[in-house]
């Protein structure tokens, strides 16, 4: 951060290609300045705010909005969005959207503005970082890994199979019981004890089922669908360990748990043209801005459908 030469304020830092020049920095610079002086607050809370509204300003002015009045709720949340992307923490989005929020709070106190274009921004819970990302050919790997003529390498396979064919939770996944399986479908108790049905391809089909005709060679079949040898129903542990154990056999290198498989449903489907509320309702979410942390992938497939298609889109 760079002290103002006049001594009034604080202007925020910016790239070294010099310092951005406009309303909005004018308008930054009064709100830093009413900070310091009238609020009192700390060098330390002066700098935070430079620093996150700095960055707010380089990304509207690579975007052509150079005063208050062009920012609209649309571009904050991009911006919103951008920073979750960029892999900044949850905490750190909340910070940036907060120095941004009071920002606007100051120019619509001071009449520059008639609305505050960041009040109704929202950073979903837990932030909008994706989780570690598997690619096709990872899962394909790890789908592979276990050794189905033994009975826990078939079990493992069909756990796999069957998360990575219907991207459950982790806790719906080993709660699975034989009541709940149907052709095609699984009736599946989400959050709230709400009941979806939820598909599952052919693949899936055909290893559950071989699974399944060993328990029943080994003794009645009972009511869990992927149980411990004691049967009862497996634990979220086990189930990470499994997964962790069938992904170092797969090579797949960095951290890899039951739910990164669920994000790997989520983002294929997408990737290969699934509407995000089919996605949505798939994965139980009940508010769509959960499931909003993959539109990065909508995003690129319809930049990529836009340079194909569109006669000036190259």
């Amino acid at each position: 951060m760079e002290p103002d030469p006049g001594g009034e304020g604080v202007r925020p830092s910016t790239s070294e290609e010099g310092e951005l020049d406009g309303p909005l920095e004018d308008a930054v610079e009064g709100f830093l300045s009413v900070g310091r002086i009238e609020r009192m607050l700390s060098p330390h809370t002066i700098e935070a705010y430079a620093r996150d509204l700095a960055d707010l300003l380089r990304f509207l002015a690579a975007r052509g909005v150079r005063a208050p009045d062009e920012v609209d709720r649309a571009g904050f949340q991009e911006w919103i969005y951008s920073l979750s992307e960029a892999g900044l923490a949850a905490r750190s989005v909340q910070r940036h959207r907060s120095a941004a929020r009071q920002l606007f709070a100051y120019l619509v106190e001071e009449g520059e503005l008639d609305v505050n274009p960041a009040l109704e921004v929202s950073v979903p819970r837990g932030g909008l970082r994706l989780p570690h990302d598997l690619s096709e050919a990872q899962v394909d790997a790890l789908l592979a890994a276990p050794d189905r003529a033994t009975a826990l390498g078939l079990r493992d396979a069909a756990m796999l199979e069957l998360l990575y064919a219907t991207g459950l939770r982790v806790s719906e996944l080993v709660g699975l019981r034989w009541a709940q399986w149907r052709p095609g479908w699984l009736v599946v108790r989400g959050k709230g004890g709400k009941d979806r049905l939820v598909p599952y391809g052919d693949r899936a089909e055909e290893v559950v089922l071989a699974w399944r005709a060993l328990c029943e060679q080994a003794g009645p079949l009972g009511p869990w669908i992927f149980p411990t040898d004691r049967g009862a129903p497996m634990t979220r542990q086990n189930m990470w360990l499994r997964v962790r154990h069938n992904a170092v056999l797969a090579g797949i290198v960095g951290k890899l748990s039951p739910h990164t498989l669920r994000h790997a449903f989520a983002t294929h489907l997408l990737r290969h043209g699934a509407d995000l509320r089919a996605v949505q309702t798939l994965l139980g979410h009940a508010d769509l801005s959960t499931t909003e942390i993959y539109t990065h992938v909508a995003r690129h497939r319809l930049q990529a459908a836009h340079a194909a298609y569109h006669p000036r889109g190259a």
